[in-house]
């Protein structure tokens, strides 16, 4: 995979990852089963296509375990607490507080690899900063939805560590074993807390999470592993930034919810903000 075939790559994992929040929105279950159904049908999924690919995945080297396992544990976490934010505050609340992650990467990268950061980064993190203010309907934790915009920080908290936790992880491992140890380590941490529940799920519970796990899931991270090996995560996390787009689109469209003018206004600054950056990053390239 060369520079640009990763940039295409990158971009379809955004509009898959873009259609997550709908089936949490769709399956009729908690988080923590939405969790553990979709790493084990995407880890499942990413055996069957190395099998048939003729490769046999192999034991990770000990120095990749504690790294592996940590991406493990915050990917479990990120995609736990972004369910939870669907749940509570919705499709739009919840991505648009995930699309806060690459500014906690542009803290988090400077800090944790001792890189530079430049002074428009700063001034991305305080649009961004000043896009969630708007996008928050109160500052009441009484209010449902600003507990759902909480959640969806959280999450997109956990992804920006995620992130770049495989930054160090691609080295250690090819992308597509890489994405099937993480899920497997996300079902084994997810299924003993949810376990009995899956009983009570609904035939058609059971085709979303098969959806999810396989469409929006499998084929996304590893495609996100592979771009990761030639984009910095800065830039990986500035494409995906536009899932939340993506995510307004499919569930105004399915379910008739819309945004209000205010929390868009603070989706707009967030999105372009982050926008701005990577085009400015490219035209310094």
């Amino acid at each position: 995979m060369n520079s640009r075939q990763a940039t295409t790559a990158i971009h379809i994992t955004a509009v898959l990852f873009g259609l997550t929040g709908i089936f949490g929105e769709l399956i009729q279950a908690g988080a923590a089963l939405i969790t553990a159904g979709r790493a084990a049908f995407a880890s499942a999924t990413l055996l069957l296509f190395m099998a048939r690919a003729g490769h046999r995945p192999v034991r990770p080297r000990r120095q990749a375990l504690p790294v592996l396992l940590a991406a493990g544990i915050l990917l479990a976490i990120h995609w736990t607490t972004f369910f939870v934010a669907v749940k509570v505050g919705g499709i739009a609340i919840a991505t648009l507080g995930f699309a806060s992650f690459p500014a906690f990467i542009t803290l988090l990268e400077g800090f944790l690899f001792k890189e530079r950061t430049q002074a428009y980064e700063w001034v991305v993190v305080a649009l961004v900063t000043a896009g969630l203010a708007l996008v928050t309907p109160s500052f009441d934790f009484g209010d449902q939805a600003t507990v759902g915009l909480a959640w969806g920080l959280a999450s997109g908290l956990t992804f920006a560590l995620f992130t770049l936790a495989n930054r160090t992880a691609v080295g250690l491992l090819p992308a597509r074993e890489l994405a099937c140890w993480e899920n497997g380590i996300v079902a084994l941490l997810t299924l003993p807390w949810c376990l009995t529940e899956f009983a009570g799920l609904r035939p058609l519970d059971w085709i979303w999470l098969f959806t999810l796990g396989v469409c929006c899931t499998a084929l996304p991270h590893a495609l996100m592993m592979s771009s990761l090996a030639h984009l910095k995560a800065r830039t990986a996390g500035i494409v995906i930034a536009l899932e939340p787009v993506y995510a307004i689109l499919f569930a105004a469209l399915l379910f008739a919810q819309y945004p209000s003018a205010r929390a868009l206004a603070g989706g707009a600054l967030i999105i372009g903000a982050i926008v701005w950056a990577g085009l400015r990053r490219s035209a310094a390239d």
